[in-house]
C-alpha cells in the first residue's frame, strides 16, 4: 500500500502571484526502501537533500504569506529536479557513495519511482502555479530554493549564495542586484552550477510557459542552523517581495533555452 505523500503544499495568499519551490527539501524515504541499503549517516549529507532549505522555505512562506511546494522524498530515491528522461534521475553513485538500492535498477522500478514520487510532485507544482495564476489573474513569479556544499572535492567555495538561470533574466538581474546591495556577501551568477538544464523544474514549469523565475542556492553552512535560516529569511523576504511587486515579472514572455529548442506550454490565466 502506497501511503507516502511525496509533496507538501504550504498554503498562502494565492492572489499575491508568487510561488516558492523546494525540490530537495527533505531526506525521507518510504519504509519499504530500507534506506536504499545506506547507513543513516548518509541521509544527513547533501547527497540526500538540500540542507537548510526546508526551514528556509517554511520561514519565507510564512513571512511573505505565499504558497510553497516542498519535495518530501530524498533525491537519492529519485531527483525531482531532473527530467524524466535524464540519466541522472536516479543516482547509482553520489559524491563517492555507492547507493546499493539503486544499483542495479530495472526499468519497472525506474518507472515506479517516476509514477509514485517524481510525477506527483510535479503535478502538485503544476496545480499550485495554476491556482496562483487563476487567483491573481496574472503570470506567477516562481522562485526555487536550493543549497550547496561549502566545499567540493576539497576546494572551498567562496560564494555565500548563487542565482542559477537559463536565458530568461527578468527576475535574475534584479535579484542579483538586490542581493549585492543587501550586505557583505559573495553571490555567484550561474556558479557553482549552470542553471540551463533541460527538463529540470525551472525548465519544465517556467521556461516552457514563459514565466519569470529564478533558482537561488544558499551555501549550506549559512543555513545549517535556525539562526542562519532566520538571518537569510530576513534578508530574502523583502527582496522576494520587491521582485513580486514588479509588473514585468508577471507577464508571459517566451525565451529561447540554451539547452535547445522546446515545445511551449500554455498556462491558463484568469
Amino acid at each position: 500500500m502506497q501511503d507516502f505523500v511525496p509533496f507538501e503544499i504550504l498554503d498562502g495568499d494565492y492572489d499575491k502571484g508568487l510561488v516558492l519551490l523546494a525540490d530537495h527539501a527533505m531526506n525521507r524515504l518510504p519504509p519499504d526502501y530500507h534506506r536504499l541499503g545506506l547507513p543513516d549517516s548518509a541521509f544527513a549529507r547533501h547527497i540526500a537533500y538540500d540542507i537548510g532549505v526546508e526551514a528556509l522555505t517554511r520561514d519565507l512562506s510564512t513571512r511573505l504569506g505565499v504558497p510553497a511546494v516542498l519535495g518530501c522524498f530524498s533525491r537519492l530515491l529519485i531527483d525531482p529536479n531532473r527530467g524524466e528522461d535524464d540519466p541522472t534521475l536516479i543516482m547509482r553513485i553520489s559524491d563517492g557513495a555507492v547507493v546499493p538500492g539503486n544499483h542495479p535498477i530495472g526499468e519497472a522500478e525506474w518507472q515506479r519511482r517516476i509514477d509514485l514520487y517524481h510525477r506527483p510532485y510535479h503535478d502538485a507544482v503544476d496545480r499550485t502555479i495554476g491556482k496562483v495564476a487563476t487567483a491573481s489573474g496574472k503570470a506567477p513569479l516562481v522562485l526555487s530554493l536550493h543549497s550547496f556544499t561549502p566545499a567540493w572535492k576539497g576546494v572551498a567555495r567562496p560564494w555565500h549564495a548563487a542565482v542559477l538561470w537559463d536565458s530568461d533574466d527578468r527576475a535574475v538581474s534584479p535579484l542579483l542586484d538586490m542581493l549585492a546591495a543587501a550586505g557583505d556577501i559573495v553571490v555567484g551568477d550561474n556558479e557553482p552550477y549552470d542553471g540551463a538544464l533541460k527538463g529540470d523544474t525551472m525548465y519544465r514549469h517556467c521556461m516552457r510557459r514563459g514565466l519569470a523565475h529564478a533558482l537561488l542556492e544558499v551555501r549550506q553552512d549559512e543555513i545549517g542552523d535556525m539562526a542562519g535560516v532566520a538571518a537569510w529569511a530576513a534578508r530574502l523576504a523583502p527582496i522576494f517581495a520587491a521582485l513580486n511587486d514588479r509588473p514585468d515579472l508577471h507577464e508571459v514572455v517566451m525565451h529561447a533555452s540554451r539547452t535547445g529548442p522546446y515545445t511551449p506550454e500554455r498556462l491558463e490565466i484568469a
